[in-house]
């Protein structure tokens, strides 16, 4: 893992989102309208699924997420399709589940490594790009976007998918040009002696999780995500006892829940994608009132601090 790439990486999201615009509407995934899906996966990967699978539910299809560590899944079935998230192709919990479902259930492996060749019915890949960090940002991101396209095959919910991805693109370029304006403020703010939460609404969970993913594993600090809804019930009890900061993605129902117990108790916040009261600095972009160009950019500014920490260690 080395710091310099990982912002290079970061750096050349926009372009890889623009070329992945080009090709998804072509893409085409094995799977059947009406068959139940098992998504699975570890770390970021089970982040995008958990939060794709409640998108799918939303749109009418059953599916749920698993990480892939249990014990078991539904039990193997022709009629169910297992749909194997791992960006490398060789995660050894998700090609363990995958195992006991190959030869029996439909398998599909999505993947930014299609040659570890991992049992599967069908790979398809994300084409991230190599990431010369060593850390998963932009198959992240591919992630989501070839997931949110299985969401459009089966429910015709995203005919402007590609658009959308353009316009995310764009706002990650705006993010990572405008860096100089916020990334100074925000990462001071959330440089706490107790490390930082995020939080983000459940349709968007993945993001918080992904972003103190980012935070443990770059420059290695103390860092946990939170729907903000059940942040009222689980993480408002440290805001009366640490040096609290927070990083709010923005857009749940719930934000001026989460937002008064923080100002009550002099906590220190930064806002992404609204205005929050009493937030330290606010991180906004092109496309920020929108969920799906909020969903594939929003992340992106904590890899930014998380980028701007590990290169000052």
């Amino acid at each position: 893992m080395k710091a310099a790439e990982f912002l290079a990486d970061l750096e050349a999201k926009p372009t890889a989102l623009r070329e992945l615009a080009d090709t998804i509407g072509s893409v085409e995934w094995p799977v059947a309208k009406g068959v139940p899906l098992v998504l699975t996966g570890m770390g970021s990967s089970w982040f995008a699924a958990e939060t794709l699978a409640r998108r799918l539910r939303r749109a009418g299809v059953h599916a749920i997420a698993e990480m892939a560590s249990v014990v078991a899944t539904l039990p193997a079935d022709p009629a169910l399709t297992v749909v194997a998230i791992t960006a490398s192709g060789v995660s050894e919990e998700t090609v363990s589940l995958l195992a006991a479902h190959y030869g029996i259930s439909h398998t599909v492996v999505l993947t930014n490594t299609p040659a570890a060749a991992p049992p599967a019915d069908y790979v398809l890949p994300i084409n991230a790009g190599i990431e010369r960090g060593g850390v998963a940002c932009r198959s992240y991101t591919h992630t989501l976007a070839m997931l949110l396209q299985l969401e459009h095959q089966l429910a015709a919910t995203l005919p402007d998918l590609p658009a959308k991805l353009v316009l995310a693109a764009e706002a990650i370029a705006t993010l990572i040009d405008s860096r100089g304006t916020w990334l100074p403020t925000a990462s001071a703010t959330l440089a706490g002696p107790n490390g930082c939460w995020l939080l983000a609404p459940a349709e968007r969970l993945a993001n918080a999780s992904q972003g103190a993913l980012m935070i443990r594993e770059c420059p290695r600090r103390p860092a946990d995500g939170c729907e903000t809804g059940d942040w009222n019930h689980v993480d408002v009890y440290l805001t009366k006892s640490i040096d609290y900061r927070a990083l709010v993605f923005s857009g749940s129902r719930f934000d001026s829940n989460a937002v008064r117990w923080m100002r009550e108790r002099r906590s220190r916040f930064v806002a992404v994608g609204a205005h929050l009261p009493g937030a330290e600095t606010e991180v906004r972009y092109p496309g920020d009132d929108d969920a799906i160009v909020a969903l594939l950019t929003e992340v992106s500014v904590a890899e930014l601090i998380a980028a701007d920490w590990w290169l000052s260690r």
